[in-house]
């Protein structure tokens, strides 16, 4: 689908991946894009592999189907990389950003033969850094808004203001780390 991008998010359940892929739909639907946020997973359960997909793009979407060749791949569980082929189907032209305290290099042999870019930032540093306990959605959310380009960041950073101010607003806490994670998480990105 022509000016469309197309994001795979690959985690576990309970760490936010399906929720990450909702707030961006639903932040870049608030800047005018056209949008798709959704997931997929069999036994909902803790722990369990999940995948959830966004589409966005500046005209209509027709397709309302899964995403099977993405432009970006977000593994939100790096023990993912062991028994999920995250880049199945993934463009070389895209790029697959991975949560991760290693170095690429040592990431390739799990990437089944994958020639395209390869971004890492550690989520788990970021979040208790920033909200005191591990919570990799919102470090990988502006993770790959970052690797994408899907959007302007700082549309993307205000919009997020305004969805957590609506959300916590009782919680100023809360809002205050997810904006610091957001920074940390944006400048971490390798």
């Amino acid at each position: 689908m022509q000016n469309c991008v197309e994001i795979r998010w690959h985690g576990r359940g309970g760490q936010g991946a399906k929720t990450a892929a909702l707030l961006l739909a639903d932040v870049a639907f608030k800047t005018g894009k056209f949008v798709q946020g959704f997931p997929e997973y069999g036994p909902e359960r803790m722990g369990a592999p999940i995948t959830a997909y966004n589409r966005i793009s500046e005209n209509p979407i027709r397709v309302h189907s899964n995403i099977y060749y993405p432009d970006f791949v977000v593994v939100v569980d790096e023990g993912l990389l062991d028994t999920v082929h995250v880049t199945d189907g993934l463009s070389e032209d895209g790029a697959i950003l991975i949560n991760t305290n290693k170095d690429k290099s040592e990431l390739t042999e799990k990437l089944h033969g994958y020639k395209g870019a390869v971004y890492t930032i550690d989520a788990k540093k970021v979040s208790k850094a920033c909200l005191g306990r591990y919570f990799p959605n919102t470090p990988m959310l502006a993770g790959i808004v970052k690797v994408s380009g899907v959007m302007d960041w700082n549309e993307f950073y205000n919009e997020m203001r305004a969805s957590f101010l609506h959300k916590f607003s009782s919680k100023p806490e809360v809002i205050d780390g997810n904006m610091n994670a957001l920074k940390m998480a944006y400048d971490e990105v390798r």
